[in-house]
């Protein structure tokens, strides 16, 4: 369906007076067409596959995306994620645990900003760090035994925190 557009007024102007609106001898109209309808593979958004697999479920309909998400293999790490939530006995405590560290990190983001715009302290920290690297790698990896050590000392840190089976 075109919708039509007439322009019944013009501009003229004369020497003597400012430019007036005056009508046309014959009116203009000009057609404008619709916008062309969307092609039905254009891109849509996610939410809408989804809404359409759900109603194709409820309905008992089994269309070909819907059968094809259910066989996708889960990434490991993602069902480790889910065997260790299951075995969380105080799940809200955990919850709260990472609601408050997300909470303390733009915190400590925010501090560190702030410290960043003084104008001496940022390189007397980098300095700092710098120096800190160096004793650390000349304490801990220089020599064997002491790599030795440190590997030791990592494994048991690690596995205090994820539990030796």
């Amino acid at each position: 369906m075109a919708s039509t557009t007439c322009t019944p007024l013009s501009l003229s102007s004369s020497s003597k007076a400012p430019p007036r609106l005056q009508p046309p001898a014959a009116a203009q109209c000009v057609a404008v067409a619709p916008p062309p309808l969307a092609k039905t593979t254009s891109y849509r958004p996610a939410g809408r596959k989804i809404g359409r697999n759900v109603a194709a479920m409820a309905t008992g309909e089994a269309s070909a995306e819907v059968v094809n998400v259910g066989s996708a293999e889960t990434p490991e790490i993602v069902e480790k994620i889910q065997q260790a939530w299951e075995k969380v006995e105080d799940k809200y405590a955990v919850t709260s645990l990472v609601v408050a560290g997300a909470i303390g990190l733009v915190a400590c983001a925010g501090v560190i900003s702030a410290i960043d715009k003084l104008p001496l302290i940022p390189g007397v920290l980098e300095l700092v760090g710098i120096g800190y690297t160096g004793y650390f790698a000349y304490r801990n990896l220089a020599s064997k035994p002491n790599r030795d050590a440190l590997i030791q000392k990592i494994k048991g840190t690690y596995n205090d925190v994820i539990g030796s089976s």
